[in-house]
């Protein structure tokens, strides 16, 4: 498995943001946005491409353009991932969209899918994972290993803070696929997990009022949109929250 923190100026100071308690949404939404774009810039330097014709003014010539069979498939992991999903869209705007959401069985403990809109097969497919916190590992091994069984074999995950135990839990796990498996992960900063929270940074407070939730300080507000999800049973203290999904929505897998 490859990680990488991304060590620039620009992505410590908009991480700090963030992570301050005094940003107001306004700064913290166009924030999110722009951090994201700055860790996609490195995550997606080996997505795939292909060479186009084009005319230009001059003279024709030849240049680049995103993979299109197949196309990079972007998967927010619910509800958190949902967050930095315009960041990526504004610098992959051809790639496709899908959403995972999964928890697990309070009982069993065994990983349960409560919202999917994925392809059946991801065979050939680079499939780029957004979730802002990488705490213990355990969400983030469990969507690799969905996106695994379904072929694919590609997978990047893209996180904003990562806690080091969740970085090594997911070492291990991904080294169970052996060379099956083509792993990388960027984050933005590293962060110590808080004691008897298992969260980097904070803790979880999802305010019902503001539809307003924090994952190791970094805060989402959700408006009210025209997309609404049920939230898994134990896997937050709201009912249900609003996703506004902007254009395109062509990008979308149903």
């Amino acid at each position: 498995m490859r990680f990488e923190v991304i060590n620039h100026p620009l992505v410590a100071h908009k991480v700090r943001l963030l992570r301050a308690k005094d940003t107001d949404n306004v700064v913290f939404r166009m924030v999110t946005n722009e951090v994201v774009s700055l860790l996609a810039y490195e995550a997606t330097r080996n997505v795939k491409t292909e060479t186009v014709e084009i005319e230009t003014p001059v003279a024709p010539t030849v240049g680049i353009r995103l993979s299109k069979d197949p196309r990079p498939i972007i998967v927010p992991v619910l509800r958190a991932g949902l967050g930095m999903l315009d960041g990526m869209i504004q610098s992959m705007p051809t790639a496709e969209v899908g959403f995972l959401g999964i928890r697990r069985n309070e009982e069993t403990l065994i990983p349960e899918t409560y919202a999917n809109r994925l392809p059946d097969n991801l065979t050939g497919r680079q499939c780029y994972i957004i979730d802002p916190m990488l705490a213990t590992g355990g969400t983030l091994i469990d969507t690799v290993d969905y996106l695994v069984e379904r072929g694919a074999s590609d997978v990047t995950a893209i996180c904003i803070l990562a806690a080091p135990e969740g970085v090594e839990a997911l070492r291990n796990a991904a080294a169970k696929h052996g060379e099956a498996l083509k792993l990388s992960v960027f984050v933005g900063a590293l962060a110590i997990i808080m004691p008897n929270s298992g969260l980097p940074g904070c803790a979880i407070t999802s305010p019902p009022s503001s539809r307003c939730f924090a994952l190791s300080g970094v805060r989402f507000t959700i408006p009210p949109g025209v997309a609404r999800f049920k939230a898994a049973p134990g896997c937050c203290d709201i009912k249900s929250f609003s996703v506004m999904l902007r254009p395109p929505f062509s990008n979308l897998h149903a």
